[in-house]
């Protein structure tokens, strides 16, 4: 199996999989978060790590809506995919002492809750439901104008 955190922002993807946690051995990359960019963030996945897709577990902090599509996208695609808590992972950060913040950081805190906390993998709601949201969203938006 691979442990990859994903600091997920509104331009970028940056993403660390972690080879060895004991020896700190890591690997990154940077993607920007663009749907067109995703085949290319998971074919890296899988030629660095070497699994199936069905043997990546990827740890998404739930930022807004930033992360939504890719954590949708990743699913689709039969990836493992968790979306944290961003103040749970937090807390673990700070439990573990790290207290400076970067993206980097980011990515291997969030990999590092995933591997430590065993969380449970994320559903996404049924399409039917995500459907439902999406027209209410645009009555309430031609209501208010």
């Amino acid at each position: 199996m691979a442990y990859i955190g994903i600091d997920v922002s509104k331009q970028k993807l940056d993403c660390l999989w972690v080879r060895d946690l004991s020896k700190s051995k890591v690997k990154t990359k940077v993607f920007p978060n663009r749907h067109q960019d995703y085949p290319g963030l998971l074919d890296w996945l899988v030629r660095q790590t070497g699994e199936d897709i069905s043997n990546l577990h990827v740890f998404l902090e739930a930022t807004s809506i930033y992360h939504e599509p890719l954590a949708y996208w990743l699913h689709d695609m039969g990836v493992t995919v968790y979306v944290l808590n961003p103040a749970q992972v937090r807390h673990h950060a700070k439990g573990m002492g790290v207290r400076s913040k970067t993206d980097r950081k980011d990515s291997m805190m969030l990999a590092r809750y995933g591997i430590e906390r065993n969380p449970k993998p994320w559903q996404p709601e049924p399409t039917e439901v995500r459907e439902l949201k999406r027209l209410i969203n645009r009555l309430e938006a031609v209501e208010d104008d």
